[in-house]
């Protein structure tokens, strides 16, 4: 062989790997997105821009080097599974799930595609994985909260409206979180001197139902539990709290910026831009297992004093000097 040949064929040769992690860097990568929700819904739409923008600050682009799949799903246990049976068909690299009832019918139908979960109570109780610092399988992500918070919302409730003597919790029976949630609360209401009973929030009907048979007895408020049905229902929720002028305490912000008294609970938003974070860890190699699953850094308390106005109901001071939000 000519030494002109032989350089030439060495200088290739080394150039081959090089071109091949090009390639392989620039190539379209696929995430698959499993949302609880209706498509219209302005704050799932406000969860995926933060998402994106998660994405972005990473340097991924939906329709440069990435591509969205997404479905919304505002329904039963088998409306949720043909979605993601449909998702996992696009053969994505990574899918996000939001909630409970999404992460369990995605681990029903693969253990293999790579899973990133948030707004998901008690992932090791639920037996989605093994243990947060070890997730064991596909799946790792974003806990909600740990049941014990649940304490809290009938304290606040307490402290905001101290004649409550019964308290309706609204839960989701058909997710395991939904019934911790409600055990906790109900562990702790002796010490408060409430009765509690659960209220059902399965669609919209049993709600308005449940709530117009609750409001009528004295001294009563609500208590949501958090759940994807409470905050697809949300508005409704809201409107029979005021119509039956029923003090109520909520899981999340968005409750409140759409008229509810008073939340805590941790920052929705923030939880999709950290999953940003493992999905850009998982599309550059790493394993869910490999990744622990981590809880909320900071949980939030916002009041509305307009909803308390209408209420007849005077924040204590104590309570709005702790707030990160008071809408007047």
């Amino acid at each position: 062989m000519r030494r002109r040949e032989f350089i030439t064929l060495l200088a290739g040769a080394a150039a081959w790997p090089l071109a091949a992690r090009a390639q392989q860097a620039d190539r379209l990568r696929h995430i698959g997105v499993l949302m609880a929700s209706a498509a219209d819904d302005a704050q799932s739409q406000a969860r995926i821009a933060a998402f994106l923008q998660g994405l972005q600050q990473l340097g991924w682009t939906d329709g440069r080097n990435v591509r969205l799949d997404k479905r919304w799903i505002v329904g039963s246990a088998g409306d949720i599974s043909k979605s993601a049976a449909e998702l996992i068909a696009l053969a994505p690299d990574v899918i996000l799930a939001t909630g409970s009832p999404v992460l369990g019918q995605l681990l029903q139908a693969t253990r293999t595609v790579p899973i990133v979960f948030v707004l998901v109570v008690d992932p090791v109780g639920a037996g989605y994985v093994g243990s947060l610092a070890r997730p064991g399988g596909n799946a790792t992500g974003f806990t909600l909260f740990e049941y014990g918070l649940s304490g809290k919302w009938l304290e606040l409730l307490k402290q905001i409206a101290p004649g409550v003597t019964r308290a309706a919790i609204l839960r989701d029976p058909s997710i395991a979180s939904g019934i911790g949630q409600f055990a906790v609360i109900q562990s702790v209401a002796p010490s408060f001197g409430v009765e509690v009973s659960p209220l059902d929030v399965r669609d919209a009907g049993e709600i308005e139902r449940a709530v117009a048979a609750f409001a009528p007895g004295s001294n009563g408020g609500l208590i949501m539990a958090a759940s994807p049905s409470v905050v697809v229902h949300r508005d409704l929720i809201i409107t029979l709290a005021a119509r039956h002028h029923l003090p109520a305490v909520y899981p999340f912000r968005v409750f409140v910026t759409g008229g509810g008294l008073i939340s805590y609970g941790p920052d929705l938003l923030d939880q999709y831009r950290r999953a940003a974070g493992y999905v850009d860890r998982i599309l550059k190699g790493a394993k869910p297992t490999d990744l622990p699953v981590q809880a909320p850094t900071e949980y939030e308390l916002v009041i509305n004093l307009k909803t308390a106005k209408a209420l007849d109901i005077t924040i204590p001071p104590t309570l709005l000097a702790r707030a990160a939000g008071v809408i007047e």
